[in-house]
């Protein structure tokens, strides 16, 4: 996928998951990355075929990161809030309420200007995709975080999470996690799954939910000077 140079999003998914691991294979990612003027990155699942692990150190990649997938089975009790919580409360927002969402999520990563403005440049597309639900937190009418969810099949995906550091610790993801999976429950959801930085505050908070680890997958990168 290319989605410009520098994003994060520019990258492979699924190497050696569905076909067996190749120089060829990669090299052709590579050739369509680069031609683009794009260093390179794959996310490799652990249940990808191994071999593809000595054919990237082979050709000059090495880890940068990683990242905790995790799952629960969605019931009709998921999103149940905790036994006397208090806090920000949580809405699916309207149409007409995608740039404060927008604006909300992107200052969620205003202390990293850089990844802050292309928050807002993604945002502005998430929040506007088919299948995909944005949520505001707001704490006395004020929004404090943002997250989206994004269903497909049966699947809901929850991501695109940020609080604003003036609102944090106050509940506002755990809030949007309840909310989120309340909604997963009654559009039909049987699972939902997440992603978050190993041992995260995030990654914490999904498992106090019932959130379990799927997988650890690993995002190797290669600069075009290699």
């Amino acid at each position: 996928m290319f989605d410009g140079v520098g994003s994060p999003l520019t990258q492979s998914f699924g190497v050696a998951l569905f076909s067996a691991a190749s120089h060829q294979q990669l090299q052709a990612i590579e050739d369509f990355l680069e031609a683009l003027g794009s260093d390179v990155f794959h996310e490799v699942s652990p249940i990808a075929d191994s071999a593809v692990l000595p054919i990237l150190a082979e050709r000059g990649y090495h880890p940068v990161e990683l990242t905790s997938v995790l799952c629960r089975v969605v019931t009709p009790a998921a999103g149940a809030p905790a036994e006397g919580s208090h806090g920000p409360t949580v809405r699916r927002i309207a149409p007409d309420e995608i740039d404060s969402w927008v604006d909300t999520a992107s200052k969620g990563w205003g202390e990293t200007p850089e990844l802050a403005a292309f928050m807002r440049t993604l945002g502005s597309v998430t929040a506007r995709a088919a299948g995909t639900h944005p949520f505001l937190a707001e704490l006395d009418g004020v929004p404090i975080a943002a997250g989206a969810m994004h269903i497909n099949a049966g699947v809901a995906l929850l991501a695109g999470a940020s609080t604003i550091p003036a609102g944090r610790r106050q509940g506002a993801q755990a809030a949007l996690l309840e909310a989120r999976l309340r909604f997963a429950a009654e559009h039909g959801c049987d699972l939902a799954m997440m992603c978050a930085a190993p041992g995260s505050a995030s990654q914490r908070n999904a498992e106090r939910r019932g959130f379990g680890m799927a997988y650890t997958r690993v995002k190797w990168g290669r600069s075009r000077a290699s």
